[in-house]
């Protein structure tokens, strides 16, 4: 039986599309009304709100300073021992890739990992960090923007390629508009969840006035297939910008959890910009586990998204370079395997599937 949530106008486990009234849209902790008013009967909740009068976890404020930043403690430079054990090897590097080329889920061509974060976080330029690994060259695949608005406009999905020429491997990296924070930006929790379930055609470009749904939809997918559902979802945040998300966010993030996993997603996390934030391993990106500054980001990451730090991996993405580090890439591909891991288990989950086909 499909369990209905009348807050979002949406039944989870059915492909009846919710009605379009008028929006309720969030700004980052404030809600806003479109004018003239809206309607109480099923409204459509963006992202960007508190999703309910949930108290944010005492680990990231209490209840006396709930707005009050977080900033970074004043902290010695280095550990002399890493608080994660990370190999810096050639070797390593070439391992990574090969376990990451030779990837194949069990019942599908590839799997399917939906990035989730603000906007500037960094989902774009991880998509296209990670292919320029495997090409061997620093390469723009995503298109990446630089403005306070979401540069991503539509759902789009990247085929990772292990060598050029070649068929993709088994992992598809799927880049979506980021979380806004004004009243007319951003994916409605609706459109997010409809994404997971592999309603949504690539190519869709979301609207906060036009939800996703069956009769207005080009492309929509009444019944997807497993090959067409994301089976993994990595949320993606700024390290540079976690002293300036605001405390009512966390409550975001856990609602949308919540209901991610009740679709029996599994989440990780990615911590980016961590040589902007941490001088030494902006330096040489292997002190990264041996910084508390990056170490002190990932735990207030961790109250933020409702998640344990280990679910949580540092990346640096390649920006103004023009020639792959092989440190880098380390730090890059041991994500990849990170979030591929969390995918399997979602096909051990749902093993075998009902609609499991072996390609």
């Amino acid at each position: 039986m499909a369990k209905s949530n009348g807050l979002f106008g949406f039944s989870f486990g059915t492909a009846v599309p919710a009605p379009t009234p008028a929006p309720v849209l969030f700004t980052m902790g404030r809600k806003e009304e479109p004018e003239g008013g809206t309607e109480e009967k099923d409204p459509v909740v963006s992202l960007n709100d508190t999703l309910g009068s949930k108290e944010v976890p005492s680990a990231l404020n209490d209840k006396k300073e709930t707005n009050k930043a977080f900033s970074f403690p004043r902290l010695s430079p280095g550990l002399e021992s890493p608080w994660r054990v990370l190999k810096w090897t050639e070797e390593q590097r070439t391992t990574l890739m090969k376990n990451i080329s030779s990837y194949k889920p069990s019942c599908t061509e590839a799997a399917r990992v939906l990035l989730l974060g603000p906007v500037g976080s960094g989902k774009s330029s991880f998509i296209s960090s990670v292919q320029s690994v495997f090409n061997g060259r620093v390469t723009n695949r995503a298109m990446v923007g630089s403005f306070s608005i979401s540069f991503t406009k539509k759902l789009q999905f990247y085929k990772i390629r292990s060598l050029r020429g070649q068929q993709p491997d088994g992992l598809v990296l799927c880049d979506t508009m980021g979380l806004g924070d004004s009243a007319m930006t951003g994916p409605t929790l609706h459109d997010v969840l409809s994404v997971i379930q592999g309603h949504v055609p690539e190519g869709h470009v979301f609207s906060p006035v036009q939800p996703v749904n069956l009769s207005q939809t080009l492309g929509y997918r009444k019944r997807p297939s497993l090959e067409e559902k994301i089976h993994c979802v990595a949320f993606v945040l700024d390290a540079v910008k976690m002293s300036s998300y605001h405390g009512s966010l966390s409550s975001s993030f856990q609602q949308l959890r919540e209901h991610i996993s009740e679709l029996g997603i599994h989440q990780v996390a990615l911590l980016t910009h961590v040589d902007l934030v941490c001088p030494e391993t902006a330096q040489d990106v292997t002190n990264v586990y041996k910084s508390r500054v990056v170490q002190a980001a990932i735990n207030r990451a961790a109250a933020l998204l409702g998640m344990s730090s280990s679910y949580i991996v540092p990346v640096k993405n390649y920006s103004s370079e023009l020639d792959v580090d092989d440190n880098t890439d380390v730090l890059l591909l041991n994500a990849v395997d990170h979030i591929l891991q969390y995918a399997d288990l979602y096909f051990l989950d749902n093993s075998p599937p009902p609609d499991c086909e072996t390609p």
